[in-house]
């Protein structure tokens, strides 16, 4: 961890403790816990980052699933597709995305402005699994980028997203398939490629260069769409009787279950690989970690809707609504808590302990 990282972070070191300091109660992912999985493999040869997805390695590299809208099932499917290919090599994670799109615009060209007030692309990525810290990026079809560092998700309030870390050493490429903030036709869409360097990933990672062959890390990709309409030569978003525009649409790689990207626990699972792009490799299944993390998650939501509700946190499943929590084969909870404070651990058959403390992030020791 980079000392620039450790000094962000050592306000928030005492945070668990100073649980009755928390925000209120959450809202809750209105789905199952089934995140989506993807096995990116390497790139023998490093793509020309120019938006043009016609490198060897996007040839052979296999598409993710179709978006979805956030909410998953709970809502109708996007009106058009988005799909995404991966790779990666010793220096660099490779995104390359399709966004079908019939009028391709934006207008945000000043790099940290609000991009998703355009038409965006979104990655997060959360290395360690932990919710905290992660990554986030975005990216509009003129090719402005916002990145930026979140210390730990909004949910918990106080200072939160770092706006000024910037991804040094950053690739990026725009190609539109028609043309650009020109209502008088009908564009295919537009693709990307982003080149993103270890070496700015890896301070969250804990540790430098490019993960091992089998690590995981937790990954979603998010595509923000504006409803439009031409007026006087140009696109402007569509306005609801208040007079503000209509809300965006949000499609995802790996559903959230809730409007809020800011759900780590939710995204997908990245599975890097040694085989070279194309070889025929199925994604791991989920392992009885993650369902170890989910039941702590569980666990973390009811303390802060009890808190939120009653004042007080609890030491058992029934006050917190969880009789049917149940661990993995092996694995056995520890579960303390109080009116102030609350502590859970998962331990597991081989020795493991995963531990989620009073603000949400899960580390394992």
């Amino acid at each position: 961890m980079t000392m620039i990282l450790k000094n962000l972070l050592l306000p928030f070191a005492a945070a668990p403790l100073l649980a009755a300091s928390q925000p209120g109660a959450l809202s809750l992912p209105g789905i199952p816990f089934a995140p989506r999985q993807y096995v990116c493999q390497r790139a023998l040869k490093p793509p020309a980052i120019d938006g043009r997805l016609d490198d060897g390695v996007w040839r052979r590299a296999a598409w993710t699933e179709a978006f979805v809208d956030i909410e998953g099932p709970l809502k109708p499917a996007p009106r058009w597709r988005t799909r995404v290919k991966m790779a990666w090599d010793d220096a660099y994670f490779y995104v390359a995305a399709e966004l079908e799109e019939p009028d391709v615009w934006a207008r945000q060209t000043t790099r940290d402005s609000v991009i998703f007030q355009d038409n965006d692309f979104e990655i997060f990525i959360d290395p360690d699994g932990s919710t905290s810290p992660y990554y986030e990026f975005e990216m509009n079809a003129l090719g402005t980028v916002w990145d930026l560092l979140l210390l730990r998700p909004y949910r918990e309030g106080g200072r939160v997203a770092v706006n000024g870390w910037d991804i040094h050493g950053l690739k990026r490429g725009v190609a539109v398939q028609g043309t650009l903030n020109h209502p008088g036709d009908r564009d295919r869409g537009w693709t990307l490629e982003v080149a993103l360097p270890w070496a700015a990933l890896t301070e969250v990672a804990g540790r430098q260069g490019a993960p091992r062959p089998g690590e995981r890390w937790r990954v979603n990709f998010s595509r923000v769409e504006w409803r439009t309409r031409v007026a006087d030569g140009r696109y402007e978003k569509q306005k609801g009787p208040d007079g503000k525009p209509l809300p965006e649409d949000n499609w995802v790689w790996s559903p959230q279950g809730l409007v809020d990207m800011h759900y780590p626990e939710m995204w997908g699972f990245v599975q890097f690989s040694a085989a070279p792009a194309g070889t025929a490799e199925q994604p791991a299944d989920l392992q009885p970690g993650d369902h170890a993390r989910w039941a702590l998650r569980r666990i973390y939501y009811a303390q802060r809707n009890r808190r939120a509700a009653s004042g007080t946190y609890s030491a058992t499943l029934k006050d917190l609504g969880l009789e049917d929590l149940k661990l993995p084969e092996g694995w056995t909870l520890r579960l303390e808590g109080g009116e102030a404070v609350w502590s859970a651990a998962a331990l597991g058959p081989r020795g493991e302990m995963l531990r989620i403390d009073p603000l949400g992030a899960l580390k394992s020791e």
